[in-house]
């Protein structure tokens, strides 16, 4: 089971502050997580293969082909602004000039 002191060092690096009842009960919740490892350590798995996917992962995706894309004209049709051939929008970032 853990100690206080080590569920109040874990919130400080979490940078949580928690009460004397959340203290006590992640005190036990955490030490019930960490008996389940020591459980899973017992486990042999010399004969177990070393994976990253417990699945066979494979790409789903279609091909990335060029295509004709939509003409500029009908991209801006409508647009509620637009400015020589672009979508015109409200500035969100200030220009090196205007600081």
């Amino acid at each position: 089971m853990l100690t206080r002191e080590e569920v109040l060092h874990i919130a400080r690096l979490a940078r949580l502050k928690l009460t004397e009842e959340e203290i006590e009960l992640y005190r036990k919740q955490l030490g019930h997580i960490l008996d389940y490892f020591k459980k899973l350590e017992e486990l042999d798995t010399s004969d177990v293969e070393p994976t990253s996917h417990v699945l066979e992962v494979k790409n789903v995706l279609r091909a990335d082909e060029p295509r004709p894309s939509v003409p500029q004209e009908e991209a801006l049709r409508n647009a509620p602004k637009k400015r020589d051939g672009y979508f015109e929008v409200p500035q969100v970032l200030e220009r090196e000039e205007e600081k």
